[in-house]
């Protein structure tokens, strides 16, 4: 009996240690997102995440044969994000992260679709859940994150991507490096059919410049990545790499990048006898540089990125029966670079509306793709002035040309001969946007930009070459964020 109490008391101190030992870090639940409201009301712009261009898509009502094409567009939408963190001390954090959305008056009540009359829909979505840890035991700064979370790599050029995977840093100063491992597919999990991820970086500063660059592999044995009939009849690999610089030289801001892609789509003799193997190598630069004054800040910013060629491949870059060839600068299957573009109102994607419109605001989640910039290059120039602390207006202009080579990246005008014509002049644009900050966490953002087209967007209407009516667009957005 004696015995037993003792080795009771024994075991209730250890327990009180023990709580006392872990009461000394505390559990700290934190939440963040926003909420925001967005008008749009365009026309030839269209809504940005689709397969194709103003002209090459699967919705018809954007085609010139289309009951949307050359008429107004109007709609309400709204998302809300909701994250929760759950730290405790420094080393360790959960996070869990959803996502809801929906356009005022949804029809059909399916996914992303809580603006349904009546409500009560299948709109909420996990957007990230993942594990962060600082492991004290490891003698040099390092953070590993498990889970669901970003694949996140110069995203408004290359890649972001929702998916489940590992990434870490480990900090040897001056230098960072950045690890990427994620899994983009399993599929049959007895067969060699996955997509595997695999990235790696360096990152340091100089002065007040981070200067970095990365290698991203992706090892495709089923291609494209999808569900449709289509899927794993081909295998790929693909790797990109790049450089870039961020941060302040002199008296000005300068943000540059240069990507360069490389891979090839093999067909599967058993199911794709006739199709032949596709090879792709592209790049794309990007150079912006913003001097501020005052309450005045003026900025240049230059872009190009290579283009298909016509004669060997269609000008989406997608593999299929008659490629051979893809000059064109690509980015991964499922990257949503295209919405973070954020230079144009019209063509590309722009900020003020989450990056939803644009023509070229496309993505494939199942193949490479032209990303929003593959195919074409733009000079611009821009100046934004602080008229009070709340509120800051910004106005813009670009010439924006295609570098697609024996037919257009948009167009598809034809000469005589019943060819594809060759463009180089895709438009002028000109934006004006305005920024109000309502409260210091109400934003409101409104603006409106046109396009004179050029003749890359010219198309064939089946008899003749004809011109689009001046695309443009006047959006805005209220969002509250906490």
């Amino acid at each position: 009996m004696k015995k037993f109490t003792v080795i009771s008391l024994i075991g209730l101190l250890i327990i009180a240690f023990s709580a006392v030992s872990f009461a000394q870090d505390k559990l700290e639940f934190k939440a963040s997102g926003f909420i925001d409201e967005i008008t749009e009301y365009w026309k030839n712009v269209s809504q940005g995440g689709g397969p194709g261009t103003l002209y090459k898509t699967a919705d018809t009502v954007i085609t010139p044969s289309g009951e949307g094409f050359n008429r107004e567009a109007a709609y309400i939408e709204t998302r809300a994000r909701l994250k929760f963190d759950a730290v405790w001390g420094k080393e360790v954090s959960g996070t869990i992260y959803f996502e809801f959305d929906g356009n005022w008056g949804n029809a059909d009540g399916t996914r992303n679709s809580f603006g349904y009359w009546n409500a009560d829909r299948s709109a909420l979505e996990v957007k990230n859940i993942y594990i962060d840890w600082a492991p004290a035991f490891i003698p040099v700064p390092t953070t590993f994150r498990f889970g669901s979370q970003p694949l996140a790599i110069r995203s408004d050029m290359l890649v972001y991507t929702d998916g489940t995977g590992i990434t870490g840093g480990i900090k040897i100063d001056p230098v960072t490096i950045k690890l990427y491992y994620f899994k983009a597919f399993e599929g049959n999990i007895i067969k060699s059919d996955d997509a595997d991820v695999y990235g790696l970086g360096p990152e340091f500063k100089i002065g007040t410049l981070t200067l970095g660059g990365y290698g991203l592999y992706y090892d495709i044995r089923g291609y494209p990545i999808s569900t449709s009939a289509t899927a794993g009849t081909q295998s790929a690999k693909f790797w990109w790499a790049g450089v870039y610089a961020d941060g302040k030289m002199g008296p000005v801001n300068i943000n540059f990048d240069f990507i360069y892609d490389d891979g090839k789509v093999k067909a599967n003799p058993d199911t794709s006898p006739t199709v032949d193997d596709v090879k792709y190598s592209g790049w794309a630069t990007k150079l912006h540089v913003a001097y501020p004054w005052e309450k005045l800040t003026f900025g240049v910013v230059g872009m190009y990125a290579t283009g298909a060629d016509a004669n060997k491949t269609d000008v989406n870059g997608l593999a299929n029966g008659t490629n051979t060839k893809v000059k064109g600068y690509v980015v991964p299957p499922g990257s949503e670079a295209c919405g973070g573009v954020g230079q144009s109102l019209v063509f590309y994607a722009q900020n003020l509306n989450r990056g939803n419109t644009g023509i070229v605001n496309v993505f494939n989640h199942g193949q490479v793709n032209t990303g929003g910039v593959g195919g074409s290059w733009f000079a611009k120039l821009y100046g934004s002035y602080n008229v009070l602390p709340e509120y800051k207006v910004t106005l813009q202009g670009l010439y924006i040309g295609d570098t697609t080579k024996h037919g257009n990246t948009v167009g598809t005008a034809q000469d005589t001969a019943g060819n594809l014509r060759d463009d180089k002049t895709i438009g002028w644009e000109a934006d004006l946007i305005n920024d109000i900050l309502l409260t210091k966490q109400l934003k409101f953002s409104f603006g409106g930009g046109f396009l004179i087209p050029g003749k890359a967007l010219d198309y064939w209407t089946g008899t003749e070459n004809s011109k689009p009516s001046t695309p443009w667009i006047i959006t805005s957005r209220l969002v509250y964020s906490f």
